[in-house]
This record gives structure tokens, C-alpha cells and sequence, in this order.
């Protein structure tokens, strides 16, 4: 009879938990891991160090996973999971009027040269993935030296005031070129290259584990741009063969969402460069192809597609946007960084 009756008081208290949880207040902090029934301090860096950040990552899991990837018990896995359904708060929609509360929060990065910012309605935006693609020498690396060095301008100036990451796959970032930007823009070379934190990707697996570093660095810096040049180099070295297409791909997509993940949590942007190839069969138009296929193109929020013009110009094309039409900037490169 106990049983039942506490079975009883079980439901009616987790009822009533139900009940309350429909109220939500704007104001409240995010729940995090810590809040999870059954979380101390020891299980919660073992969720972490395995990978598990936010609760939805939690909630979306079977406890046999959880339990492996975590060394959890089953058990314990079951009880955790079914406390991040309840706090994720998995099945719920949200209103319009919400998600345009959480669009307030996007911020404007300038590139330096006000006609790429226009094509782009304002600036590189936060809490979005920006694939910039096209050939060797079109300006890849170069819009992503320019970003950087805004993001460190204050906000009033059209930068983010914060810190960036910078995932160097083939050995682009050249600190010089930093130096030279930020003192056309007014800032101290030594202190822009402070704020710059730069790592060499050895391998696409290396590539991965350094946005779990990225994320563990968030905790002490305001990461706010995330530049990683090129995203597919590794991938497509590694790869090869169409027997290795469907590994790539599903590789490729994770990394993706783990980038996409950062950007929302950190309100940054992800901007990532990607090669491209041609593709001979095409009969009208442009042979080029970015790598990467489908996968990267629905990943990326905002793509761009660089080329070569007369005069050292480059054209860029905003091949896809969620809200703005396709359109070309056209932009130089100089000594001083991108100008119109």
C-alpha cells in the first residue's frame, strides 16, 4: 500500500511539475546540466567531457548510448535522459513572437567594404554558418583575416568586441596580414593578434576535437567568430573514393552542427571556406562546384561565391540566404584589407 501511495504522490507531484512548467519566465536563466535530477559535480563533467553541452544534446539520446558514451549506468542514463525531456522542454514549440525576441539578439559584422555588407543586409550575421567559397586566390582567406580583425571593433564601429577562433587546416593565417588590417582600422597589431586564437587542424579527426576545444574555451573568453579555412580540405584528402562518400558526409554534417551549436550558444559567427571543383558536365552556366555537396549547403545559413574580376576586383554572389535575395558585390582587395 505504501508503494502505491507513494507511486501516487510521484504522479500528482510530477503533474503538478507539468502544470508549473507551462508558465515560462523570459528573464530566467537557461536550465543547464547542473539542474538534471541526479547531477553532482562528477557526473556532470562526465557528460561534459563526452561531449554533452546543452540539455536538447541530452534529451535526444537512448540510454544505452548515453550510458556508453558517458560510462554511465543504464539506469542513471534513463533518469537523466527523461529529466532533459522535461527541461529541454523537447516538444515544444515555440510562438513567432518568440523567435523574433531571439532574432533581436543578431548582430551585424562589417567586412570593410559596404557593398558586401549590403548584399548581406547589414553585415555578417551572429548565430549563423557563412560558407564563402570559390578558387584559389578569389579571397577566401582574406575575408576571413578582414572578419577577424572587425570582430575585435566595438559595436558602434560595425564589429562584435569580442574574441576569435581560428581553425587553420592548410596553413593560411598569416599573422602579418592581422597586423596590417587592424592598423587600417585603428587598432594595435599586438593586441589584435592577442585576441586571435589560432590552431592547426592536422586531420579532419583533429579538425573535429577542436570545436569541443572552442567550447571549453567559451567558458572564459566571449567567443564571438569562428573561422575555420578550409572546412573540407582534410575531409576530401582523407575520403576519397566513392566508397568513402557516405563516412565523409556524415563526418562533415556532424561537424557542421557542432559549429552551428557554438553559434547560437556564443551569439557568434561561424564563417568557414570551401574549395571548389569543376564540374564538366555541366552545360550551361558555371562548371564550378563547391565541395561538400548537399550536406554543406543546407548546413551553411548564408553562401557566398567568390571569382576573380579585372583589376584585382572580386565578385561575390550570395548564392543562398534564408531572407535575402541573391545578389553580387563587387569588392577589392589591398594592402589595407577589403574596401569597396
Amino acid at each position: 500500500m505504501g508503494h502505491i501511495g507513494d507511486r501516487m504522490t510521484e504522479e500528482t507531484a510530477s503533474e503538478k511539475m507539468e502544470e508549473e512548467e507551462i508558465v515560462i519566465d523570459v528573464d530566467e536563466p537557461e536550465p543547464t546540466i547542473e539542474d538534471l535530477p541526479g547531477v553532482g559535480p562528477a557526473t556532470a563533467e562526465k557528460l561534459r567531457e563526452a561531449g554533452f553541452e546543452d540539455l536538447l544534446a541530452i534529451a535526444v539520446m537512448s540510454p544505452p548510448e548515453l550510458s556508453e558514451q558517458a560510462e554511465l549506468g543504464e539506469a542513471v542514463s534513463a533518469k537523466i535522459i527523461a529529466g532533459a525531456k522535461k527541461l529541454a522542454n523537447i516538444g515544444g514549440f515555440v510562438s513567432g513572437a518568440a523567435l523574433l525576441d531571439k532574432r533581436k539578439r543578431v548582430k551585424k559584422l562589417t567586412s570593410g567594404a559596404s557593398s558586401l555588407d549590403e548584399l548581406l543586409g547589414g553585415g555578417f550575421e551572429t548565430q549563423s554558418i557563412v560558407e564563402v567559397f570559390g578558387e584559389f586566390g578569389s579571397g577566401k582567406t582574406q575575408i576571413g583575416h578582414q572578419l577577424a580583425v572587425n570582430s575585435l571593433l566595438s559595436e558602434s564601429q560595425g564589429g562584435l568586441d569580442g574574441e576569435i577562433v581560428y581553425i587553420d587546416t592548410e596553413d593560411t593565417f598569416r599573422p602579418e596580414r592581422i597586423a596590417q588590417m587592424a592598423e587600417a582600422v585603428g587598432i594595435d597589431p599586438e593586441e589584435a593578434l592577442d585576441r586571435i586564437h589560432v590552431a592547426r587542424a592536422y586531420n579532419s579527426a583533429h579538425q573535429i576535437l577542436l570545436v569541443d576545444e572552442i567550447k571549453r574555451m567559451a567558458k572564459n573568453i566571449d567567443v564571438k567568430l569562428i573561422i575555420v579555412d578550409s572546412l573540407t580540405s582534410h575531409f576530401r584528402a582523407e575520403y576519397i573514393g566513392r566508397g568513402m562518400l557516405a563516412t565523409r558526409q556524415q563526418k562533415l554534417n556532424r561537424h557542421m552542427k557542432e559549429l552551428k551549436q557554438v553559434a547560437d550558444v556564443q551569439n557568434a559567427i561561424v564563417l568557414v571556406t570551401n574549395q571548389v571543383m569543376s564540374k564538366p558536365d555541366a552545360m550551361w552556366g558555371d562548371p564550378t562546384r563547391a565541395i561538400g555537396g548537399h550536406i554543406v549547403a543546407h548546413a551553411s545559413t548564408f553562401r557566398l561565391y567568390l571569382r576573380k574580376s579585372k583589376g584585382g576586383r572580386r565578385i561575390a554572389r550570395l548564392i543562398d540566404s534564408p531572407n535575402l535575395p541573391e545578389g553580387e558585390a563587387v569588392f577589392t582587395v589591398t594592402s589595407e584589407g577589403l574596401r569597396d
